[in-house]
């Protein structure tokens, strides 16, 4: 990739495509996220990094326990909130 090109995409005159978002996190060694959103925008908020700091230490069975236990209540959460859609005439809180 042409030094041209980066500059334009640091300039915002240009988008990449996903093939060269692709290319740059290989070449780069970092997650497509790390390009795309800046170092807040999708981590965990500040009150939970450090439970899943140290969720991260868990071992693989507790690791299980705890997606286990988040998928639930996301779910919950989400039925929640579409059941409020359907009552709220279409409205989404």
């Amino acid at each position: 990739m042409h030094v041209v090109q980066l500059r334009r995409y640091e300039a915002g005159t240009s988008q990449p495509t996903l093939d060269v978002i692709r290319k740059l996190s290989t070449a780069l060694q970092v997650s497509a996220d790390m390009l795309l959103f800046g170092s807040d925008e999708r981590g965990p908020d500040d009150d939970l990094r450090l439970q899943f700091e140290a969720v991260s230490r868990f071992d693989e069975e507790e690791k299980r326990v705890v997606r286990s236990l988040l998928e639930g209540m996301i779910l919950k959460h989400e039925a929640r909130r579409w059941q409020n859609v359907s009552t709220n005439g279409g409205e989404r809180k």
